[in-house]
């Protein structure tokens, strides 16, 4: 962190990891966002306090049954299945994925070493999703919990808090990139509404900045 710091010149450097899920996204997002102020402005930003405790946190179910209107929305295209995959899917439960579920021999992956826990895992209804990607191979687009397909682009796009109204312009795969690649709408907001109050004098609750060992990272 020291060599970090130093690297920093002029400005004074906040660094932490955020975990988003705990400022209302409902997405277990953790990413390290460095804010740089410069020196000679006499200004310390401060990390916002979360605004969710765990039994807060926003659920997949809260904001894929929020609005049933969800199917007639742009960016919203039905990845098709083939009928493997569908037969694989109605056998892994929710929260679950193609490892740790009781599947039939030839519904099982014949793969060797690493085994990615994020392969055809379904979403746990009652908690926030894992991350969001940008991209990957087969079983890895995020699958529904209740039914027996992959997440369109607009419920990816929700569980990145972007607004139903926001249109993401691209081929199928080009839109599923910018919605992975992203930062949550709703965690950068809370960043830069508190880097405005920075600069304007105005306090807000805070914490102290932790990355890395220091929040169980390794």
């Amino acid at each position: 962190m020291n060599r970090l710091r130093a690297a920093g010149g002029g400005y004074d450097l906040t660094i932490h990891l955020y975990r988003f899920e705990n400022y209302g996204v409902p997405q277990k997002r953790h990413r390290i966002v460095i804010v740089g102020i410069r020196n000679d402005l006499g200004l310390k930003f401060r990390v916002p306090r979360p605004t969710h405790t765990e039994d807060e946190w926003v659920s997949v179910r809260e904001v894929l049954e929020t609005d049933p209107s969800v199917h007639s929305l742009p960016n919203n295209e039905i990845t098709r299945q083939s009928s493997t995959v569908v037969e694989r899917l109605k056998l892994i439960p929710p929260g679950k994925n193609v490892w740790n579920s009781d599947l039939p021999r030839r519904l099982q992956l014949n793969v060797e070493g690493a085994r990615l826990s994020n392969i055809y895992r379904r979403l746990d209804p009652d908690k926030p999703s894992y991350t969001v990607t940008g991209s990957g191979g087969g079983g890895t687009h995020m699958y529904h919990y209740d039914e027996p397909r992959a997440l369109t682009n607009r419920e990816r796009a929700r569980l990145q808090s972007f607004p139903d109204d926001y249109v993401f312009e691209g081929s199928k795969e080009e839109v599923r990139k910018q919605i992975g690649m992203a930062v949550p709408p709703k965690g950068a907001a809370v960043i830069l509404t508190s880097l405005l109050k920075t600069f304007a004098g105005v306090s807000y609750p805070s914490v102290e900045p932790k990355w890395g060992s220091e929040f169980g990272e390794k």
